[in-house]
């Protein structure tokens, strides 16, 4: 059963979704961003390249022909996602197809849209009995 992982009180729903694929490319964990809006993953695509000057997470989006050799993928698409480690939804509803993956990260940023829209994920997997681990970002860092 897959496991969920709330990050919550993010100050960048973004940059803490770069930490977190730093920590899964450290880990030799595939990992697949899920964002239904395109700007959004255009934005994560664009951070994964610059968001620090001495490193670089390999990364493409899902369909590339790359997309086989590379640890990070990203997609907006919910239909044939690809198989990897680690599933990291930025959209704003639980994506359809995370069940697939071992383990699932949700990242609630500090507005209160956003927080309201996580508590909604967030009682939609407890209701379904999946494994829950939450992180406080205002108390320590991802």
């Amino acid at each position: 059963m897959t496991t969920v992982d709330f990050y919550f009180n993010a100050p960048d729903r973004l940059e803490v979704a770069c930490r977190l694929a730093g920590k899964a490319c450290a880990q030799k964990k595939r990992l697949l961003i899920f964002t239904p809006a395109a700007e959004v993953a255009r934005r994560i695509d664009t951070m994964l390249w610059t968001w620090q000057q001495l490193s670089f997470i390999p990364h493409c989006h899902a369909h590339d022909p790359l997309a086989a050799q590379t640890p990070v993928l990203i997609t907006t698409q919910a239909s044939d996602p690809p198989e990897c480690d680690v599933l990291l939804n930025l959209g704003d509803e639980c994506p359809p197809f995370f069940e697939r993956y071992a383990r699932l990260l949700e990242i609630v940023g500090q507005d209160d849209a956003d927080r309201g829209r996580g508590r909604s994920r967030f009682k939609y997997y407890k209701e379904r009995g999946y494994a829950i681990g939450t992180h406080d970002l205002a108390t320590r860092g991802a």
